[in-house]
């Protein structure tokens, strides 16, 4: 695992974590190991990542509904820290994202076969990178930071597309 994401740094995370919890930046390769050696220890299920030093500890959440980017966050970690979850202490703004990244959060929703997704992306030397697909995103922080009324729009898409056309009564004959 560790030669597959190119050795530390590296990111290695619990695949039932949440807000942060469970993830562990490794520097080197024999911490890797060692972090990975307990985990599996622990027979938790685990991932690991390439660290992308680039991104500065700045995380780019879209989030997708049907087949659209309906609000995007950069979400920037707090200083001394890599995690940029705001339940860790980040913060969250409204961000402009390229068609690139557009392009890039809708297939990964896809490709998981998701309606709605949060996608989460890293801006690196050679583009943009999945960091994680979320198929339970929190609303709180990408409406607080947008504005949006992503909630609404959830219903609005599952009113469009998951209720069978309704179809007038038959006439009466004669």
């Amino acid at each position: 695992m560790i030669t597959m994401v190119k050795g530390a740094p590296l990111v290695i995370k619990l695949l039932e974590g949440t807000q942060g919890i469970g993830v562990v930046l490794a520097e080197t390769n024999q911490a890797a190991e060692s972090v990975i050696q307990a985990f599996m220890g622990m027979k938790a299920n685990i991932m690991v990542q390439e660290y992308i030093k680039e991104a500065r500890g700045a995380d780019i959440r879209c989030f997708v509904i049907g087949d659209k980017v309906v609000a995007s966050m950069k979400r920037q970690a707090a200083d001394g820290e890599f995690r940029s979850n705001l339940h860790r202490g980040g913060t969250a703004s409204v961000i402009r994202i390229t068609p690139e990244e557009r392009s890039t959060a809708i297939r990964a929703a896809k490709a998981m076969g998701l309606r709605v997704a949060g996608v989460d992306l890293l801006r690196s030397n050679h583009g943009p990178v999945i960091m994680e697909v979320n198929s339970s995103p929190g609303l709180q922080g990408i409406e607080n930071a947008t504005g949006k009324d992503i909630a609404g729009m959830i219903i609005e898409h599952i009113e469009r597309n998951a209720m069978p056309a309704r179809k007038a009564p038959p006439k009466p004959k004669g």
